[in-house]
């Protein structure tokens, strides 16, 4: 799947389909092992929720996946992302690597798991959300991980209590 989260190992779109279909196999194919790109796609467009890499160039200093073993060699442009994003209020990170990418580019501390932290950055407010990450590797069942996103998704506007 050429988008984001498509290891069928990563949990991501199953916490989304928990939290907003109640079912965490809802963005799952049929056929096995896979998600279904445009069910993703149309999701993420309804509800309002843009995705992006918090780095354009890394490197990996092992041949694995961990983010332990991850430099980041170009970090992502957030402030000319957020130009073209007026609307956008919020920032969601969903790993480690990630939360000290974007906390470093905002000049602020990471927020911890599940909260978030207001900073000024581009001009505007933004907040900074550092989410359970949805790898399998981070030690939180899916159900678990499902409710802190899910107050998060409430708490910004996208999920009516």
């Amino acid at each position: 799947m050429e988008f984001f989260y498509p290891n069928f190992q990563n949990d991501m779109w199953r916490i989304m389909g928990q939290i907003f279909y109640g079912n965490k196999h809802f963005f799952e194919c049929s056929e096995g092992r896979r998600f279904d790109k445009e069910l993703v796609v149309k999701f993420c467009a309804e509800q309002g929720i843009a995705l992006y890499d918090a780095a354009c160039e890394v490197r990996r200093l092992k041949d694995n996946a961990s983010d332990k073993f991850l430099e980041i060699v170009t970090p992502t442009d957030i402030a000319a992302i957020l130009a073209q994003i007026p609307s956008c209020g919020a920032i969601v990170t969903t790993g480690e690597k990630a939360t000290e990418a974007v906390s470093a580019a905002f000049g602020c501390e990471k927020p911890s798991v599940g909260a978030s932290v207001e900073v000024t950055f581009a001009g505007r407010q933004v907040r900074l959300w550092r989410m359970p990450s949805s790898s399998r590797a981070y030690p939180m069942a899916v159900e678990k991980k499902a409710e802190v996103y899910r107050k998060m998704l409430v708490d910004e506007g996208l999920l009516k209590v």
